[in-house]
């Protein structure tokens, strides 16, 4: 059963959320993690894109963005597209739950402190949580 973890920051910052999806993205990949990240919509997708060329100068994190042809790449930036089954870890940067969440073995929530994404991803703890997922907290 997919486990989810909801990795709150004690910021408000937009930005924020984009740092830490890149922290968990390269976590993840040096682990041998394949990993989709759901970017909130097309331009939140290519500032990802363009960031994780740029992260960490000492170390390369190989993505592309859904639908090109380096699709099959161990890191897949989309914005709702149907993900495929080649990936086990999402990273939602959406604020509602993907449809497609539960083929993933995990499930990563980034919550800010802004009032809009403290409301949605609460609905999005309850959602989990009424359905019996593993859940998991972690203040960051």
């Amino acid at each position: 059963m997919t486990r989810v973890g909801f990795y709150v920051i004690q910021s408000g910052e937009p930005g924020e959320r984009l740092s830490v999806a890149m922290r968990l993205t390269d976590k993840a990949f040096q682990q041998g993690h394949r990993i989709y990240i759901n970017a909130a919509d097309r331009q939140q997708a290519e500032i990802l894109n363009e960031q994780l060329w740029h992260f960490r100068p000492e170390s390369f994190l190989p993505h592309a963005i859904s639908g090109n042809e380096e699709a099959e790449s161990p890191i897949t930036i989309g914005w709702g597209q149907d993900p495929g089954s080649n990936c086990d870890l999402l990273i939602n940067l959406q604020l509602d739950v993907p449809a497609f969440f539960s083929r993933f073995q995990r499930v990563a929530e980034v919550v800010t402190q802004d009032a809009e994404s403290l409301s949605a991803l609460r609905a999005s703890w309850k959602f989990y949580q009424e359905r019996g997922y593993q859940m998991e907290k972690h203040d960051l």
